[in-house]
């Protein structure tokens, strides 16, 4: 047996437009698929993968001397760095943060390229200011030669110059022994002036060494995530891709 509803009597209320009904629609599908939702855990253990990776590839290229620490070897003339230390810096900032990236996707168990992208670029977010504070505290030099620049130069001034003062004659030094010292402190001249002459160069280097090594974990880190997806690395696969989410339900 059927039951015809019949209309209420005063019930003004009509259906509404198919225009506003699809309105709606629309709102909702917007509010349920266009928000992206951070899986901050997962980031965090991205950013401290990353972190990790740098140290660790910083001080192999310090152990296999890829890379020079110390005042003297700062970077005056960009020709005078190595093949091998270019080649293990690039790929060392690059694989550090992809296999931050990769972890970041993978926790969060991602399956698409867009959200996996943009967890491994906000781990690399958090770790940038990881790696700023660990140099600013001392730690540049774990992390090889590029990082050092992230936080400035430790030596804009003469007062860093790697350069002994020579001790001052005694008062019944010989004629010989004043010699040695006036050739000794017109040396140390020359070579804390032409210092200071450099250090314009070495600071410029060494921030587009830290930004340089930035820039490369920040690709590494955005292709590590969309690896970590599981999809096509091809930029027009997401016009035609079916929506994996649905599959797994």
């Amino acid at each position: 047996m059927s039951v015809v509803s019949e209309p209420v009597r005063g019930d003004s209320r009509q259906p509404a437009p198919a225009s506003e009904v699809r309105q709606q629609a629309a709102e909702m599908q917007y509010e349920r698929w266009m928000h992206m939702h951070v899986n901050w855990t997962a980031v965090w253990v991205g950013a401290l993968a990353s972190f990790a990776a740098v140290l660790v590839f910083g001080l192999v290229g310090v152990a296999l001397g890829a890379h020079m620490v110390g005042p003297q070897y700062r970077v005056v003339d960009l020709t005078t760095v190595g093949i091998v230390t270019l080649i293990f810096s690039v790929f060392g900032a690059f694989l550090a943060f992809a296999i931050g990236g990769w972890i970041a996707g993978k926790v969060a168990g991602i399956l698409h390229s867009e959200p996996g992208m943009l967890h491994g670029a906000i781990a690399w977010m958090i770790t940038v200011p990881m790696l700023v504070g660990a140099v600013g505290l001392g730690a540049g030099s774990s992390f090889g030669g590029w990082f050092g620049g992230v936080s400035g130069s430790a030596w804009a001034s003469s007062n860093g110059a790697p350069f002994v003062r020579p001790d001052a004659p005694l008062p019944n030094a010989t004629a010989e022994e004043l010699a040695t010292y006036r050739t000794q402190q017109a040396e140390y001249s020359h070579n804390v002036q032409k210092w200071n002459e450099e250090t314009p160069r070495a600071v410029r280097n060494g921030a587009l060494g830290g930004l340089t090594a930035l820039l490369l974990g920040l690709v590494g880190s955005v292709v590590g995530g969309w690896m970590a997806s599981g999809e096509p690395m091809n930029l027009s696969h997401y016009r035609t891709r079916k929506p994996r989410y649905h599959e797994l339900m």
